[in-house]
């Protein structure tokens, strides 16, 4: 039995659920498919699938196999690409985990310079506030908010963000602006449902503790864009990353209040699994991703500092 030819069959079979498609896919007989697999429980003394007339499941063992055979291939696939010569020219799938907000503001729309650069880098792009396992879903890079908790990953610290405070101005012109953070009590906040469940909580310098302050919330929602897109509504006052509301308040549908209580957020990271962040192609589109970041927090930082927003919505692919 060749191990290696017989862990890819098996790979495919489970990621189609069907020995025929795998066969086709893989461009060999039906038989000859089934004969590698058979071969490899038989080597491993356990049962990796459960055949049926219609379709074929994974057992629990065999989806323990599927997961470390993923990154046995992944890591062959990268060894090879490197050997072939691909760190002058990045090739292959590439898996990415951003953010939902991330992704919608700044990465999709600098994507063509990055695919006009390296055409033979096939994204596999996820806009996911989940934080999504990396090595069970074969995830290349990821964009991380805040510290970083499952282990065995490499981290790249790119960026930090500040958290503001906005309305729209046809809110505050009905309600009036909040001078300091205690002013708050009496306005509708939009917040974000923290993960774990719970009350939001929104932070400001001392002495205006989230204890001190006991705010109460209009609305919740389980997204950065729910509150941030309501608030520019006119349904009330939104605390949230200023590269998110920096496009909102450069076109005039926000406006930034309490200035003097804006707090860091925290920073954002390149996440990989330990064995492919050197690969080339997951290093090319980590530089331009970090490029991206610290560009475009420089400008957003100038625009809410001068209320001038001087060019397009996302920094170019230099």
């Amino acid at each position: 039995m060749d191990q290696l030819v017989a862990m890819r069959v098996f790979a495919r079979v489970a990621e189609l659920g069907s020995f025929a498609q795998a066969a086709d896919a893989l461009d060999i007989s039906r038989a000859a498919a089934s004969g590698h697999v058979a071969a490899l429980e038989k080597h491993l003394g356990v049962r990796l699938l459960n055949r049926t007339t219609r379709r074929v499941n994974l057992t629990a063992e065999g989806a323990d196999y599927l997961r470390r055979t993923r990154r046995i291939l992944d890591e062959i696939a990268d060894a090879e690409e490197t050997l072939r010569g691909a760190r002058s020219k990045p090739q292959g799938r590439l898996r990415v985990d951003v953010p939902v907000a991330f992704g919608r503001y700044l990465l999709l729309p600098a994507l063509p310079g990055f695919t006009q650069r390296y055409p033979g880098i096939e994204l596999d792009l996820r806009l996911n506030d989940r934080v999504a396992d990396l090595v069970a879903d074969r995830i290349d890079v990821a964009l991380r908010v805040g510290p970083i908790r499952q282990s065995g990953l490499v981290a790249r610290r790119v960026a930090q963000f500040n958290i503001v405070t906005c309305a729209s101005p046809a809110y505050l012109e009905a309600r009036g602006e909040p001078k300091t953070p205690d002013d708050l009590r009496g306005h509708r906040l939009l917040a974000i449902s923290p993960p774990g469940g719970g009350s939001p909580e929104w932070t400001f310098p001392p002495p205006y503790t989230p204890r001190r302050l006991k705010l109460g919330f209009a609305m919740q929602f389980n997204a950065v864009e729910g509150p941030v897109i309501s608030a520019a509504a006119g349904l009330g006052i939104v605390h949230a990353p200023d590269l998110i509301v920096a496009e909102y308040i450069a076109r005039g549908e926000l406006k930034l209040i309490l200035e003097d209580f804006t707090v860091p957020g925290p920073p954002m990271s390149l996440v990989y699994p330990s064995a492919g962040h050197q690969s080339p192609k997951v290093r090319v589109f980590s530089d331009f991703a970090a490029d991206l970041l610290r560009r475009y927090t420089d400008e957003v930082r100038s625009w809410l500092r001068t209320g001038h927003r001087p060019g397009g919505p996302t920094p170019s692919v230099g």
